[in-house]
């Protein structure tokens, strides 16, 4: 038993004829790859990611109607910052908060004081059917809209509505920053109802920018979107043009 063991060990492993062991190669580009090399481009992107970068060239590439298209048209970041800067005073109070009010009102009631809760603040009001009935009823004095909500129909009658019932609306990037203000992940679109006096001229300054880039901006509304080609697609055209130009240009002389 003892010698057949030593007979294995000697013999060692067979080589696999799958994987044939093969020399390394200690040569750039071979075994060893240089430093701070950007490798990017040979990583798999999760699913999510590839769908996204996928929707953004298809979106560039085929003609967008105008009702798609003006979600394109938002505040830039100067115009974003002090609208943003307003909402952050009016966010509505998260659960820890709601849960240290209800208990302080339950203390006042046990100590016998008054227990009837003050007037509530206003607030920002989110949910899409919520903002939706106060641009009915025309308590809204302004709306704002995410620029990336999917699927776009979600909110592309919205801007309509905004329109008819003379409400000032806006667009704005990323729905999860509008998220953040009403400790949600994200928020298809807010409202503002009411303000204290201090920022009512903040509000009503506000309210005129978006009148005027959004509900009347009548150009916005009628200009289609995409349409962009890609770069060897504009090469290509480019010299197909070129050769048409030669052609005609060869029959003109011939003409003459």
């Amino acid at each position: 038993m003892v010698a057949r063991k030593s007979e294995k060990k000697s013999k060692g492993k067979k080589e696999d004829p799958l994987f044939p062991s093969r020399r390394k190669v200690f040569r750039v580009g071979q075994d060893i790859l240089p430093k701070k090399r950007d490798l990017g481009r040979y990583v798999k992107w999760p699913r999510y990611i590839r769908v996204q970068r996928q929707r953004k060239i298809l979106m560039q590439r085929l003609k967008v109607p105008p009702s798609i298209n003006q979600f394109s048209n938002t505040l830039d970041k100067s115009q974003a910052t002090d609208l943003f800067k307003l909402l952050a005073a009016y966010r509505p109070e998260n659960k820890k908060e709601k849960q240290d009010r209800l208990k302080q009102q339950a203390e006042e009631k046990l100590k016998g004081g008054d227990a009837s809760s003050p007037k509530p603040a206003p607030v920002v009001k989110f949910g899409l059917h919520h903002v939706t009935t106060l641009i009915e009823q025309k308590k809204a004095k302004l709306v704002i809209i995410a620029s990336d909500v999917n699927p776009i129909e979600l909110v592309v009658w919205m801007p309509a509505l905004c329109r008819k019932m003379d409400v000032p609306y806006c667009i704005v990037n990323n729905k999860g920053r509008l998220g953040t203000l009403v400790h949600q992940k994200s928020a298809t679109c807010l409202a503002l109802t009411e303000v204290s006096k201090e920022h009512e001229k903040k509000l009503e300054q506000l309210s005129d920018l978006c009148m005027s880039k959004f509900n009347d901006n009548k150009e916005a509304l009628r200009s289609w979107g995409g349409g962009i080609m890609g770069l060897r697609t504009q090469k290509k055209l480019e010299k197909r043009a070129e050769a048409l130009a030669a052609e005609e240009r060869k029959k003109q002389k011939m003409l003459s």
